[in-house]
């Protein structure tokens, strides 16, 4: 929840009990203590002995799956469990994109009483995705990784994003004279604050000679990952 405006908490809770969804907790795995992880497994271990598929009264340990979309924290959630219920260091290896956890692990233990093991398991996605812009709304938050999709294109959509929203950091962080729909004029002045520039040559009727123009991808790549850090401002991409 540490890149999520919690003002739109009681949003977010209504869409996802209109859902199906209950039992929500709101937890940042970045703390080294966080309350919410505290109350995880209690929650767990009441749901499951009030369910009517349990029927386990010999057996007191318990295995459990971890599911969600690529780069959503599945692999910090466990290190986080660890670090709060057995103080130990962390047992999945966590990155900022999709893709890290590549096959189901072996049983991690993340409590001791009671006994509770988790699987981490690689990102799943729909087979289908609804939209073009459901598809750029998960590439912006970096669920699918961003060559696949292009970062030119996520950089675009993003700028598109946040002028629809009024979010305007942009332009003081990149020393923008004015907000602008232009992602070229943008990623340019990205390229020139940061001094992402490459040189290529060019052939003229004289010969060759090597110019320096801006590195847009790297402009891109850039701007895109200050978003997902939340350097831009909270956004709520509904």
């Amino acid at each position: 929840m540490d890149l999520v405006d919690l003002s739109n908490k009681p949003k977010i809770l209504k869409k996802l009990e209109k859902d199906g969804v209950r039992n929500v907790l709101f937890t940042d795995c970045l703390k080294q203590r966080d309350e919410s992880i505290k109350k995880l497994v209690p929650m767990v271990l009441e749901i499951i002995e009030t369910s009517n598929r349990f029927n386990r009264e010999e057996n007191r340990n318990y295995c459990l799956m971890v599911i969600g979309v690529p780069n959503v924290g599945k692999s910090s959630l466990i290190n986080s469990l660890r670090r709060t219920n057995l103080k130990k260091g962390r047992a999945s290896r966590v990155g900022g994109e999709p893709g890290i956890t590549k096959a189901v692990l072996t049983k991690i233990q993340v409590s001791e009483r009671p006994l509770m093991y988790l699987l981490d398991t690689p990102g799943v996605l729909p087979p289908k995705i609804e939209s073009v812009e459901t598809g750029m709304k998960l590439a912006l938050c970096g669920t699918i990784l961003d060559h696949l999709v292009g970062e030119d294109v996520i950089a675009d959509y993003l700028l598109f994003s946040l002028n629809r929203l009024g979010q305007f950091s942009y332009v003081e962080k990149y020393d923008l004279q004015e907000p602008s729909d232009d992602i070229q004029h943008v990623l340019k002045r990205i390229a020139v604050k940061l001094g992402k520039t490459q040189r290529v040559k060019a052939i003229t009727g004289v010969g060759n000679i090597t110019v320096t123009i801006p590195n847009y991808t790297a402009a891109a790549y850039n701007f895109i990952r200050a978003f997902r850090k939340g350097e831009l401002g909270q956004v709520m991409l509904d």
